[in-house]
């Protein structure tokens, strides 16, 4: 484990320095523990793909005390490889003005659109982090048969629910939102709600599996997400 200050507030665990799912499991194992550890003065964590954000009071604690307490816990917690998180359904409706990509992804891969629905769909994918937006999921293991460069020109505005893929990612927009991912389908669910605090579906270190569904279920759902 590194440790780094990160201004006067903040400690940067590190536990590697490569994309990959031992290492991210480690990360949220660690979280999961200084989480639930009611440790003085730890006011909030961010965990990312290989290093842990840890802010604290300066009032109540300082960066000696913090590194010490997570170099501890480094030390004294072989599970830190143990964890993992929830499976998390999401329902998708692919192609059509839901996914107006969908057709240049099967191009480029030299598939077809129901070949790319497939391959999108028959893998469950880590959730490494969240950020970017509330809730926007940045997902490990896709199949690089459908990996494909972003769009030259982001886009303005892209709907909320809207499931894309960004190079050799995948992702999900929880909110409207600009951004430059293909688009190939869009979920119903309403993954991101700041006017009454709605819990997320899912956290950093959960796994999702995408769930293709027809245009009548989507519109189902839809509304039963209105009534909530």
């Amino acid at each position: 484990m590194r440790i780094k200050a990160v201004g006067d507030r903040a400690v940067l665990a590190e536990l590697g320095d490569s994309i990959n799912e031992s290492v991210n499991r480690r990360v949220m194992e660690l979280n999961k523990i200084v989480r639930s550890s009611e440790q003085e003065g730890i006011m909030e964590t961010v965990p990312a793909f290989c290093s842990l954000l840890v802010y604290y009071d300066p009032l109540v604690t300082d960066f000696s005390k913090v590194s010490r307490f997570l170099w501890n816990l480094s030390v004294s917690a072989p599970e830190l490889r143990e964890h993992s998180g929830a499976l998390v359904e999401i329902p998708v409706c692919y192609g059509g003005s839901f996914g107006p990509d969908l057709a240049f992804v099967a191009k480029h891969g030299n598939l077809k659109e129901e070949e790319v629905i497939r391959i999108h769909s028959g893998r469950d994918y880590r959730i490494y982090m969240l950020g970017f937006l509330p809730g926007f999921p940045y997902l490990g293991g896709m199949d690089e048969r459908i990996a494909t460069p972003r769009l030259n020109v982001p886009r303005t505005l892209i709907p909320a629910g809207s499931v894309g893929i960004g190079g050799e990612q995948t992702g999900i927009y929880p909110m409207d939102s600009p951004g430059g991912w293909q688009l190939i389908g869009r979920t119903p669910l309403r993954l991101f709600d700041p006017q009454n605090g709605q819990k997320r579906l899912y956290e950093a270190g959960d796994t999702i599996r995408f769930v293709p569904i027809s245009l009548r279920e989507f519109e189902k759902i839809s509304r039963t997400q209105e009534k909530r």
